[in-house]
């Protein structure tokens, strides 16, 4: 570790900031503490212009005892190699070195946050480095991202690696939770002792399964609702990548943006680069504290502002039900009934555009096919309007088939190297969108769509992994950064798109969960979190998810899916669904009278709660990975509501297993101690404080059972 400098902070004294800003200033001004209600994170600058990171954590730590820096804000490759490097460059001289020196800092105000503006640069050479940190206080968080620029006249400047944000833990034992997976096993918790050397946790596609998401906690500290943890997630949707650094002598570097693998920025003179941002935390609740801090901050400032606030619709997705088969007569059979069973959008999945039969032709040729709906889409989009519903349809503008009419047309436009395969998947190939002839055809396709139809959802689907991300017709100091360039042009895309039909909504779908990120949610209102709908798979999938992200982000369907043959009730499947933003995918012409009275049941009941699940604090009670059921608790922001999900995965003989021996009472959280609580279908009324403190046993026996109980305010 650097210790190249020794600082003794001046915070207490000659504060000159008013005591409401999260960012306070020390009497020499080149030492700062920022503050959130749990957190402080400390930086100062060395006599020889050095900028270090001194404390981040709980704010009663004393700032006497702050003498030392942990490392630097803006980690170099440069003089000792002992730290994971923020910033590694070429210049044209071929130096590789970088020596950072500070120049200057400024508060900044964005969208309402104070933000801390730390400017340093070369010794030397012309390369300007801005860090920003802007403070959350009300979430426990700070969104930590950098500027770098060529301030030269003349000479580029490679950039190899520019990562968005660092910090260090002192010397400590600490374990890692992180969120990785596969295709149907999407979000799997691991959990990992963080030993010496480095631990990276990325993705080199465009996609992943998992997640940037990681939390660190002093090891053995495993408590849901309380102790100390270190969190965050990088808000961005390409290739991603955070690193974990165990030093000797026991401390820990955090270290997180864009994964520079087969990647390489060129700035021109002049020219700048923004990194997405790394947002990290520090909670003394347990992962209780990281999983409420993020979901609040990702309803109330990260999700797409047109419906942020809104509840969200009760969806029917005819995929299930039709596949590739699509036609009028059977879509409006099966709105009908969709509209009986009380959902309140239709939305058309895949096989409605021209030479779409099966997986193996026409995409890529956005124009209604004419052989299945003869007078356009309008018509019948008329008739499901006219019955009380809002029409959806799905897209996935970012591939190509070959059999197209759009490759046929422009093989170039997509990724591909001379003399290489071009590797399909699903009969697939993947438009290269870093083009800007690539984003005017699909911009131009899907904004005609959406403006010569009433259309109020798209679902956005990317079924595919990037192969030869070659793009030679590009000028060759660009062709290194396609991925980057890509994702702008993602984000570009969807943008315009919902600037212009602001009341449409998005779903993101990445082949099941593969493009869950901060990235994508600014930009969407919800995810498809797993194509695996099966209801005992998804409570696993569901509660992890549920680590990183709200439940309104959280797109879960009843489907016939049964992966293992457990033939689970239709009851089951509405319940484990109706912990996120509820969807039906069944073929529901082939329903009984039985199973459409029971979705008619279930989907008014989710109509009833869906307020405070999709807008209360959740709490996770129970872990399915530690017991055989599952218990999720969703509370809302006045306390007069909450709504607990009971689900059972097995039941086991008593006295056969340790699971059997454990009580049965589950322990609340989040309400009034004092205030008197009434519990559907149970008897009597409870104290907040009787029902947090002692418990409650829940009538629910058998596997595949479930139960969801409305405790109210009385």
């Amino acid at each position: 570790m650097k210790k190249s400098f020794i600082v003794l902070f001046l915070f207490v004294a000659g504060v000159i900031q008013a005591q409401t800003n999260p960012v306070s200033i020390g009497n020499d001004g080149k030492s700062w503490t920022l503050e959130t209600e749990s957190s402080i994170y400390r930086i100062a600058v060395s006599e020889g212009g050095v900028v270090g990171m001194f404390y981040f954590g709980d704010k009663s730590q004393d700032p006497e005892m702050l003498r030392y820096p942990l490392g630097e804000e803006v980690t170099v490759r440069g003089g000792y190699s002992a730290t994971t490097p923020m910033l590694e460059a070429v210049f044209k001289d071929r130096v590789r070195n970088i020596e950072l020196t500070y120049t200057g800092a400024e508060l900044l105000t964005q969208d309402g946050y104070t933000t801390l503006a730390i400017h340093q640069k070369d010794k030397y050479y012309p390369l300007a480095v801005t860090e920003y940190i802007r403070v959350l206080p009300e979430y426990d968080l700070l969104e930590k991202w950098i500027e770098v620029k060529n301030t030269g006249k003349k000479g580029s400047i490679d950039i190899e690696n520019v990562q968005s944000g660092t910090f260090f833990l002192p010397k400590n034992a600490y374990e890692l939770t992180h969120l990785s997976g596969r295709w149907g096993y999407e979000y799997q918790m691991n959990v990992t002792k963080l030993t010496q050397g480095l631990k990276t946790i990325q993705t080199k596609d465009l996609r992943s399964y998992g997640s940037s998401f990681f939390a660190i906690r002093p090891e053995g500290e495993q408590e849901e609702t309380c102790g100390e943890v270190w969190f965050g997630s990088l808000q961005y949707s390409g290739n991603w990548r955070m690193d974990f650094e165990k030093y000797a002598p026991g401390e820990v570097q955090v270290t997180g943006g864009i994964n520079f693998w087969d990647q390489l920025l060129v700035l021109q003179p002049g020219k700048s680069y923004t990194t997405p941002k790394l947002m990290v935390g520090y909670t003394n609740r347990g992962m209780e504290g990281v999983s409420q801090n993020l979901a609040s901050f990702t309803r109330e400032k990260v999700l797409y502002p047109s419906h942020r606030d809104q509840v969200r619709p009760v969806l029917y997705n005819s995929w299930y039900a039709t596949t590739f088969d699509v036609n009028e007569e059977h879509q409006l059979a099966l709105a009908k009934i969709a509209k009986e069973l009380g959902v309140e959008v239709f939305v058309i999945d895949d096989g409605w555009f021209k030479g779409r039969v099966n997986d193996k032709g026409g995409l890529g040729d956005w124009t209604v096919d004419k052989n299945k709906f003869p007078n356009g889409l309008q018509p019948m989009i008329d008739k499901i309007n006219a019955m009380g519903l809002d029409f959806g349809i799905w897209i996935e503008p970012e591939m190509v088939n070959p059999n197209s009419d759009l490759y046929r047309q422009h093989p170039d436009w997509v990724f591909h190297y001379p003399n290489r395969t071009r590797h399909e998947t699903r009969n697939q190939l993947m438009l290269n969108l870093a083009r800007e002839d690539v984003y005017q055809y699909l911009y131009t396709c899907f904004s005609t769509l959406l403006r010569e139809n009433n259309i109020k959802f798209i679902k956005w689907d990317m079924n595919r992994g990037l192969t030869e991300p070659g793009f030679l017709s590009a000028p060759t100091d660009e062709q290194r950064a396609v991925r980057i360039k890509y994702i702008e042009n993602l984000y570009r895309l969807l943008e315009t798109l919902r600037a212009e039909f602001p009341e449409v909504w998005f779903e993101n779908c990445a082949g099941g969960g593969g493009r869950v990120d901060l990235g994508m949610m600014a930009r969407t209102d919800f995810c498809w979190a797993s194509d695996n709908t099966d209801p005992v798979e998804r409570t696993f999938i569901q509660y992890s998810f549920l680590n990183a992200f709200p439940s309104n982000s959280m797109i879960s369907w009843v489907t016939q899916e049964d992966w293992h043959g457990q033939k689970h009730p239709l009851e089951f499947k509405f319940d484990v669904s109706m912990c996120g933003v509820l969807g039906v995918g069944y073929d529901i012409t082939k329903w009984t009278d039985k199973e459409k009275e029971t979705a008619r049941e279930k989907i008014a009941l989710y109509k009833e709660i869906r307020e405070t699940v999709h807008k209360g604090d959740h709490y996770r009670l129970v872990s399915p990975y530690e017991n055989n059921r599952s218990v999720l608790q969703f509370v809302n922001k006045p306390k007069t509501e909450s709504v607990l999900f009971v689900y059972n995965l097995a039941e086991y003989p008593d006295n056969v297993i340790p699971e059997m021996k454990r009580p049965k009472k589950v322990k609340l959280r989040g309400l009034e101690p004092e205030a008197s609580y009434r519990i559907d279908g149970m008897e009597g009324l409870y104290k907040g404080r009787h029902l947090m403190n002692i418990g409650v046993e829940f009538p629910l026996y058998g596997a595949f059972k479930s139960r969801i109980f409305k405790i109210v305010k009385q």
